[in-house]
């Protein structure tokens, strides 16, 4: 094993700066991952020109993919950074922030867009007030398994970065968006406005955006099915238009 890992990052120093590269060396540990790897060039900030420098900024939280704050281009892949195992990535290492989102500073990013996507779509479940409405409806076991793998989206932002409908130009609410309309819209008490949520889905920056590129899904941490997703609430949305055109 080598005494040493490069690392190649892309930095910026603030939101209207250009980003330039800078390269850092440090000492190999076994079996670390690029987050333990950022927290060593954070304690000693020191390029490979031996030059003190700001330290490099990042977003972390649960370090056990599940909050999905740490996602970054590794060697041009967009993953999660606290998953990837520097033993098993090709070096010199290189790290870029995503491109589809406002840079803040060095490898931070503004995902304020997929969150605002969510509120678009109404992603919740709307209560009526809080007294005593009796047991829920049951729900069958392949209805449970569906909407649990669809619950573990953590708008990590991987499946917009992988995705070529979606930029920094235009509107369209990405696949995570999508695959949340149909998780609430199985839910017994949040399908109440599925209607609300598919005439949103059907305007400009809707499912019509999607290019069925199928990125996404290959993209995700969490193995969710997007594509399916995508293909459940192009239906839904169809039939809804339908319905729209009857009533008129």
């Amino acid at each position: 094993m080598p005494d040493t890992i490069t690392f190649k990052i892309k930095r910026q120093d603030s939101e209207s700066s250009g980003s330039y590269w800078e390269t850092f060396v440090i000492p190999h540990v076994p079996n670390s991952n690029v987050i333990s790897c950022l927290m060593d060039i954070q304690a000693n900030p020191e390029n490979s020109k031996g030059e003190k420098v700001a330290p490099v900024v990042w977003e972390c939280n649960c370090l056990e993919e599940v909050c999905g704050s740490c996602t970054m281009v590794i060697n041009r892949k967009v993953r999660q950074s606290c998953s990837a195992l520097v033993d098993q990535l090709e070096k010199p290492i290189t790290l870029e922030p995503m491109s589809k989102f406002p840079v803040i500073r060095d490898l931070a990013v503004d995902r304020s867009r997929m969150f605002g996507a969510l509120k678009k779509v109404q992603a919740w479940v709307t209560a009526d007030g809080y007294h005593d409405l009796g047991p829920g409806i049951r729900e069958p076991q392949n209805h449970q398994e569906i909407a649990y793998k669809l619950s573990e989206c953590m708008t990590c932002g991987c499946c917009v970065e992988a995705c070529p409908q979606y930029s920094l130009n235009n509107n369209f609410l990405g696949a995570a968006a999508i695959s949340q309309s149909r998780l609430f819209n199985m839910h017994p008490t949040a399908k109440n406005i599925a209607d609300e949520r598919l005439d949103t889905l059907m305007q400009e920056g809707g499912i019509a955006d999607c290019g069925n590129a199928q990125n996404c899904v290959e993209a995700c941490p969490k193995s969710i099915p997007l594509t399916e997703s995508i293909a459940e609430i192009g239906r839904q949305v169809s039939g809804k238009l339908w319905s729209n055109i009857f009533q008129a």
